[in-house]
């Protein structure tokens, strides 16, 4: 028996790639998923998907952009009078350039997004997993968590703290049966390089030219197995793709100024 069955699963972000390939797959193992995000048509077209294939699914919508969104959807789910048992915080986006390629108000959205909100969803959900005598957190990070990235610069410390905020929050409450992973996965086919290139044709371009060119991309299905593979075994942390861990572990031979050097020099190639 899987250990999501029958378990209450929020996903935020569930609209596309990672969340919303752990929405299908979560509902394959018998959990009944609450998906969010801010396109209504997105999670209905997924909740009729879901739903045809026998699974249990409702929908929340709200921008977890906007300052207080934490709240408004935890006071939704309250309203709703649903105690969940898992939460996952999926919803995040990145821009790629150098840090004055973007506008202020554009990354203080971001960091709205990837920490401020993910931050707020733990803060509130927590006092009701420990009366329930436990729960579990999914944190999505990425394999920027693990080292400064130039020309993702303020996404790259804002999954940084993701990673960091995961394993102290775990230390915590690791007595009060409430089990938290960071889910770091490196590149996916997604709509993240979309949404990290909008405002950039010329690193859509280069984005394009790079994803066709061999790079072994995981799909965000192969990141949703990873993921809840390594939760079932209350890992710490996941680091997705054997490539991915491969070259992590190269690092942990190098210099932290090779390793900046190293970096800026792959990611120069697509966002400078």
């Amino acid at each position: 028996m899987s250990i999501y069955e029958g378990k209450k699963v929020l996903i935020t972000g569930a609209s596309t790639g990672i969340g919303y390939a752990l929405a299908e797959e979560l509902a394959k193992r018998g959990a009944e998923v609450l998906i969010t995000a801010r396109s209504r048509n997105k999670l209905e077209a997924l909740a009729q998907k879901i739903t045809d294939a026998g699974g249990a699914v409702r929908i929340f919508v709200e921008d977890l952009s906007l300052p207080g969104s934490g709240m408004k959807l935890y006071d939704q789910v309250k309203i709703a009078g649903i105690n969940i048992d898992i939460l996952i915080n999926n919803a995040g986006y990145g821009r790629w350039g150098n840090l004055t390629s973007h506008e202020r108000d554009d990354y203080s959205k971001m960091l709205q997004l990837n920490v401020t909100t993910l931050t707020d969803l733990c803060h509130l959900f927590i006092p009701d997993m420990v009366t329930q005598g436990g729960g579990g957190i999914i944190n999505v990070g990425s394999m920027a968590s693990l080292s400064p990235i130039p020309y993702a610069s303020v996404y790259s410390s804002s999954k940084a703290y993701v990673l960091m905020f995961s394993e102290a929050i775990r230390y915590e409450y690791r007595d009060q049966g409430i089990k938290v992973m960071a889910l770091l996965p490196g590149g996916t086919e997604s709509e993240f390089a979309k949404v990290a290139t909008e405002k950039s044709e010329k690193l859509s371009q280069r984005y394009r030219e790079g994803s066709t060119s061999g790079t072994g991309m995981q799909t965000s299905h192969e990141v949703a197995l990873e993921c809840l593979e390594a939760f079932e075994k209350n890992k710490q942390y996941i680091l997705c793709g054997g490539k991915n861990r491969f070259l992590f572990m190269i690092t942990k031979f190098m210099s932290r100024q090779r390793v900046l050097e190293m970096v800026g020099g792959m990611f120069k190639k697509v966002a400078a």
